[in-house]
């Protein structure tokens, strides 16, 4: 694992204009791992020039040689498995084990579904008397967080390139290494030159310059809700397309007739995998009262597993926002049942697993996302109460819906407000369009709807 110390644009590793750095961080150790450019807005600008130079030849690129570099992409980042796993542990602290399996398994798969779909879209179809062509939308200014540091590259960037755009990347400034290593497997797969760039930097600066550069088409961003709206009113003013995923609030919720054991363990695994830094984790975990005091038992005793299983949260600032949240819970009278605010290690951002119950749906902790190992627990009085607690936050990204009648969990899940809903603990499906309702975003990543996002439409009559 090596830091480089350019940019890579036009094809090539190149010095930053600005002479100012980022120092990256293990939060397990604290230890400081590698040292990365921040880029300013010059180098944005070089970047944006260069996508804009490769735009009309790659635009015109056939779609089955544009499914050949995804393809050869694909099997660079595989080859680099490895190297990526151990990259993406040291930088955002995650065990190794979950490194290798998610966070350099998933976006291997991802961009080969990419490959997948460049060949066999449809980019011309025939309506009545009219040829409708789906052609790439222009360069793409890619900002992606820190929490799935190559997954959310990769869902951004595969699909651009599917569809024939060029793309800037702005990676999170918490985990850059693993963006180098995507930009080395990119120049392996022969893309060419120009087609994507990569440039480091912090989001004020080099996130703000590539989404207010008029030479972008669309800003494509992953982060908390916030700073989306900030983006949003960046390119309304240009009326530049932006696709939006944000954060989340996500229900659980677990009808009188389920599995109880089954839906509270799984619950607490999925709101403590990656420590909590999930958007779509199911943070709030609705129980009918009658069942409510043993599913907060049982919480409880699967939280108390995870103690030495979870790595640290990404930085100091992110350790101090966790525990400020778990605090503001203690605060407001919610009953603390399994971790607490104190750190559990002396050295390293690690924060202890947390379960609180006695959650009322007003409550903070039970509005506003944490983006820790932190699950709140609520009561409902019957089905249209529990709807009513899942629907009321701001939030629609994700959620989940347990029930032995799996008929009435699907009921149940039509009437939620929320992108995607998991029935019975379903398995992922990097096929399948995620993206949220309200203030979780505008737009959908993966699959053929993840393509869509990056093409615009043109229609010829006759």
């Amino acid at each position: 694992m090596k830091a480089h110390d350019g940019l890579y644009i036009d094809g090539a590793w190149r010095s930053a204009e600005s002479p100012d750095v980022i120092e990256v961080v293990n939060p397990a150790d604290e230890q400081i791992i590698g040292r990365v450019p921040a880029a300013g807005p010059l180098d944005v600008d070089t970047a944006v020039r260069a996508a804009r130079a490769a735009l009309p030849a790659w635009s015109a690129t056939p779609p089955a040689e544009r499914a050949a570099r995804l393809t050869a992409l694909r099997d660079a980042l595989a080859a680099r498995k490895d190297e990526i796993a151990e990259t993406v542990t040291a930088e955002l602290g995650s065990p190794l084990g979950f490194s290798q399996a998610v966070h350099a398994g998933v976006p291997i798969g991802v961009a080969g579904s990419y490959a997948d779909l460049a060949a066999a879209h449809p980019f011309e179809e025939k309506v009545g008397n009219s040829t409708v062509l789906h052609e790439p939308i222009g360069v793409v200014g890619a900002i992606t967080p820190w929490n799935y540091p190559l997954h959310q590259i990769v869902a951004k960037v595969a699909p651009a390139l599917a569809a024939g755009c060029t793309v800037v990347l702005k990676p999170a400034e918490d985990t850059p290494l693993t963006a180098q290593l995507f930009a080395e497997a990119v120049h392996e797969a022969g893309v060419p030159a120009g087609v994507f760039n990569l440039v480091t930097g912090l989001g004020p600066v080099a996130g703000q310059a590539l989404a207010e550069h008029p030479g972008v088409d669309l800003v494509s961003f992953t982060g908390s809700t916030a700073v989306g709206r900030q983006i949003g009113a960046v390119a309304g003013a240009a009326v530049k397309k932006v696709a939006l995923e944000l954060g989340g609030k996500s229900a659980n919720v677990i009808l009188p007739d389920a599995d109880l054991a089954k839906a509270v363990n799984v619950g607490v695994a999925n709101v403590m995998s990656n420590s909590g830094q999930t958007c779509s984790a199911w943070t709030r975990m609705l129980v009918h009262r009658d069942r409510y005091e043993k599913a907060v038992e049982l919480a409880a005793g699967a939280a108390a597993k995870y103690g030495d299983r979870i790595g640290p949260v990404v930085s100091a600032r992110q350790q101090a926002r966790v525990r400020g949240y778990i605090e503001k819970g203690i605060a407001e009278g919610a009953r603390l049942v399994a971790g607490g605010p104190e750190s559990p290690r002396e050295k390293g951002y690690f924060v202890s697993p947390t379960v609180f119950a006695d959650v009322t749906p007003e409550m903070t902790i039970a509005q506003e996302e944490i983006f820790g190992p932190v699950l709140s627990i609520l009561p409902y009085d019957d089905e249209e109460d529990a709807l009513r607690i899942a629907n009321g936050t701001v939030y629609g990204l994700a959620g989940a819906v347990w029930a032995a009648d799996e008929a009435a969990a699907v009921a149940f899940a039509r009437r939620m407000d929320t992108g995607q809903v998991d029935i019975n603990g379903g398995r992922f499906n990097p096929l399948a369009p995620f993206g949220g309702y309200k203030q979780s975003g505008v737009g959908r990543e993966l699959g053929s709807h993840g393509l869509a996002e990056y093409l615009q439409t043109k229609s010829l009559q006759f």
